[in-house]
Parts: structure tokens; C-alpha cells; sequence
């Protein structure tokens, strides 16, 4: 896996990808590259290094691999080797790994759910108009953010900001100014946020500041995001995107698909998300027909017991 666990989007493909696997004498190993949390080319680099090293010594009769550091670390480096690689989680196109041509590599890629959710949140804040776009500076939203530029928005809702952030301290400086300009934020990117210190800030403290400190509704695309305050999203569905790699190990195996360059195709089901503890503190009456429409977050996660 391209981040570390515990996460709800990580385990949540490794869940699906057994559920669809459906062979309990499976024995697996996971290998976490933990990169959203250590994320300079040198420590990447030397991870990659360490999950081949690991793949060479166990030699598995299948490779599963999530998100796109992943494929950047690992898959490219197996491309039409005898052992079958299946992905998922992945948002740029296969043809940037060359996963186009190679013969023994299948997966599904993730296409986030950009105008469902901006619908999502125009039914909880009806006067939504002006939508502003946050970002951290990982490559992986360029595909993404083409994504979000072609999907179809709510009449009479714009993006009147795309935002690419580098430090902490500009996020929140930015999140006062925001009220002036925007209805609402859309925090895509939240993950390489600098301290003073030049680390990664957690996510989660990013999303903790922002439900504490910000009088913006906002969406997300990920639960994990509700559940850390986003108000809401219609999210990737995880365990969809895990099912389809793991269902595909017996065809990974076979001649024929050996034969056969890369196919691979987005998931399409969106889980409506909610955030109740993020509308009230937000002052925001959820309706009990949108209540029921949606899965339903009731306290930040912080405050579980």
C-alpha cells in the first residue's frame, strides 16, 4: 500500500481486495510505504527499494498494489515479469506507469465523484455559489484536478479558486481569507502541508484545525475526511475499488490474460457522507430526507471513545 494503516482507504482496498480473493488459505503480506507521512524523494526512494526487496524474497504468485506511489515504486518495476500485478486507487492513467503495454497488469482507477459532491453540499447550503479549490503540491492532483474541471457543477455554482498550498501556516491564513471570497472550500489536497519544522502536518490535524477554527462548509471525496470533520461527500467507494484486483487474481494467472496488454476501468459507485456534528457546529439543519439519503457521521473522531 502507497500510506500507512491504520487508515479507513487503505484497509478498506485490502478488505475488498480479500473479499474478492474469496480464498481463506491466501497467506498475505502487506507492506505499507507509509509516503503521505514521509513523502521527500529520499525516503520514497528507499522505501521502494525495501518493498521490492521484499517482494523479491518472498516471490508471491501475486502482487497487489494501492494508490499511485505504489505503481511509481513498485508495480513499473515488474512490468511483463512472469508474476501478476493487479492495482487500485490509482488516478493517473495506466499508460503513465506503461501499464498500457505491459501484458501482465490489470486494476481499477479511481475517479473521484467531484460533481455529486458539490450537488451533495448545494442541498445542505442551498445559497452555495462560489466554490474555492484547496491544494497540497503532490503531483498526484493534476489528473484529478482535470477531473474536477470537466465535471458537470450545480446551475449557477463556480469554482472561483484553485489554490496550491505548501505550509501550514499559509493554509490557515488562507482559510481566513476565504469567507471573502467563496460560499464553501473543496480541501483535495491536505496531506504535505509543511510545519515550521519543514514535516508533513497529519491530515487529520489539518482537518482537525479547519472543523475547529472555519466557518466554511466544505467536501472531500474520502470518508475518512467526514470523519475528521469534512461536512460533506460523496465518497470513492474503497471497498469497491478493492473487490475487482482481487477478483481478478485467477485471470491474472491465466495464459490468456498474460497475453493481453493492461486493461483496467473506473468504479462508479459514490456513498453520500454526511457529517452531522460538522453541520451543527456549522449551524446547518440537515434535513431527515437528506439524513436518510446519506450515511450519517454523528461525532468527529476525535471526540469516540
Amino acid at each position: 500500500m502507497s500510506y500507512h494503516s491504520p487508515w479507513r482507504w487503505t484497509d478498506g482496498q485490502l478488505e475488498g481486495f480479500k473479499a474478492g480473493l474469496a480464498d481463506p488459505r491466501a497467506q498475505v503480506k502487506v507492506f505499507a510505504l507509509d509516503t503521505k507521512r514521509h513523502s521527500s524523494p529520499e525516503q520514497m526512494a528507499a522505501r521502494g527499494r525495501e518493498a521490492r526487496a521484499l517482494a523479491d524474497e518472498w516471490k508471491p504468485d501475486l502482487v497487489y498494489t494501492t494508490d499511485d506511489d505504489a505503481q511509481d515504486l513498485v508495480t513499473r518495476h515488474y512490468l511483463d515479469t512472469p508474476v501478476p500485478q493487479v492495482f487500485s486507487g490509482v488516478n493517473k492513467s495506466p499508460a503513465h506507469y506503461g501499464f498500457d503495454k505491459a501484458k501482465n497488469v490489470t486494476g481499477v482507477i479511481e475517479h473521484e465523484h467531484f460533481g455529486e459532491s458539490v450537488h451533495l453540499l448545494k442541498k445542505l447550503v442551498p445559497g452555495l455559489k462560489r466554490l474555492v479549490v484547496v491544494l497540497d503540491e503532490a503531483p498526484m492532483w493534476g489528473p484529478v484536478v482535470q477531473r474536477m474541471k470537466e465535471s458537470p457543477l450545480p446551475p449557477g455554482v463556480a469554482i472561483v479558486g484553485w489554490e496550491t498550498l505548501r505550509t501550514f501556516d499559509e493554509f490557515k491564513a488562507r482559510m481566513g481569507v476565504y469567507p471573502d471570497i467563496a460560499d464553501a472550500v473543496a480541501l483535495i489536497g491536505i496531506f504535505s502541508f509543511k510545519d515550521k519544522a519543514g514535516r508533513n502536518v497529519p491530515y487529520q490535524e489539518v482537518l482537525r484545525w479547519t472543523a475547529e477554527n472555519s466557518r466554511l462548509p466544505d467536501l472531500g471525496f474520502w470518508i475518512d475526511r467526514v470523519h475528521y470533520g469534512t461536512l460533506a461527500a460523496v465518497t470513492v467507494s474503497e471497498r469497491e475499488q478493492g473487490l475487482p484486483p482481487g477478483a481478478s487474481r485467477g485471470r491474472s494467472s491465466s495464459r490468456a490474460s498474460r497475453r493481453r496488454a493492461c486493461r483496467s476501468r473506473a468504479t462508479t459507485k459514490g456513498v453520500p457522507v454526511i457529517s452531522l456534528a460538522r453541520a451543527k457546529r456549522l449551524g446547518i439543519a440537515v434535513r431527515s430526507e437528506q439524513l436518510l439519503a446519506a450515511q450519517v457521521i454523528t461525532a468527529f473522531e476525535w471526540d469516540k471513545p
